[in-house]
């Protein structure tokens, strides 16, 4: 494939928040009275719309209330843990090594964006891209990738063929079909490797070998 940019995922790819993310759902557990859970167990059930998934998680339905009250518990637990999550392994070495080539990239993430500008200015890495956009709109779990992946393209003025998103989740595959981008998925995040596999897209394992197959 001929790429010329690439338009990176943060949570679970860039930064290794796995610790995190999972201590942050066994605090949703506690709070409805289920018992925890292990990474593998999330792995296997994470998915989007992310009520959906938590249902299944709790075995229950969730109205607006209780929606709002898993969002609360969890972006609280989550940033607790915030400062002890590191950078993937090859970060920020490779990205470097991929600008040193010619070539742009971008982050888009569903994570704050006044949280992940400052999250990415703290570990130094600003410089290297062209664009940084997180999540805007008062959405509880994000919603889709989609619609924010063809606004992040437009306002870069990228054409999608040019482009490659790389991210942990079958809805960056998703996204990236939906604006006629490439993709390869990383598991390194909070999908298993089966589900990543079956969205139809290459699959790598670290943030090197995503970059190795670009070429």
């Amino acid at each position: 494939m001929e790429i010329k940019h690439v338009v990176w995922d943060w949570n679970g790819t860039l930064l290794a928040d796995n610790d995190a993310v999972l201590s942050a759902v066994n605090a949703v557990c506690a709070g409805f009275g289920r018992t925890s859970i292990t990474l593998e167990h999330w792995r296997s059930v994470f998915s989007r719309p992310l009520q959906q998934c938590y249902e299944q998680l709790l075995a229950q339905e969730l109205d607006a209330a209780a929606w709002s009250r898993i969002d609360a518990i969890y972006h609280d637990h989550y940033r607790d843990l915030l400062s002890l999550c590191a950078l993937a392994d090859g970060v920020p070495e490779h990205l470097h090594a991929w600008g040193d080539l010619g070539r742009t990239q971008s982050l888009l993430s569903m994570w704050y964006h006044h949280e992940l500008v400052e999250l990415v200015r703290e570990f130094r890495l600003t410089g290297l891209f062209t664009r940084i956009d997180g999540l805007r709109e008062g959405v509880l779990g994000g919603g889709s990738k989609a619609s924010h992946l063809a606004d992040h393209l437009a306002a870069q003025d990228l054409d999608p063929a040019d482009v490659v998103l790389i991210g942990d989740v079958v809805d960056d595959a998703e996204a990236a079909a939906h604006v006629g981008a490439s993709c390869v998925l990383v598991t390194t995040g909070v999908m298993s490797r089966a589900k990543l596999a079956a969205a139809g897209v290459p699959v790598a394992d670290s943030i090197s070998e995503a970059l190795y197959l670009l070429g």
